[in-house]
């Protein structure tokens, strides 16, 4: 497995662990809860786009594993 499609892998879980939170974040009735919980969304906002740009790079640098 490539560098690449780890980092490819990595963002998907990434992504999949957002979508837990936002759907936390929707059904939790206490404030201080749903503001911590959509808090820590916008973080891992932040971390995923970095996480994608990293592969961009990854795939600019070895061209030969872009699209995996």
């Amino acid at each position: 497995m490539t560098v690449a499609s780890q980092v490819k892998q990595t963002v998907a879980s990434l992504k999949g662990a957002r979508a837990t939170l936002e759907n936390m974040a929707s059904i939790e009735k206490t404030p201080a809860t749903r503001n911590l919980l959509r808090s820590n969304t916008e973080k891992l906002n932040l971390i995923i786009e970095r996480m994608e740009q990293r592969v961009g790079e990854l795939e600019r640098q070895e061209p030969q594993y872009s699209g995996l």
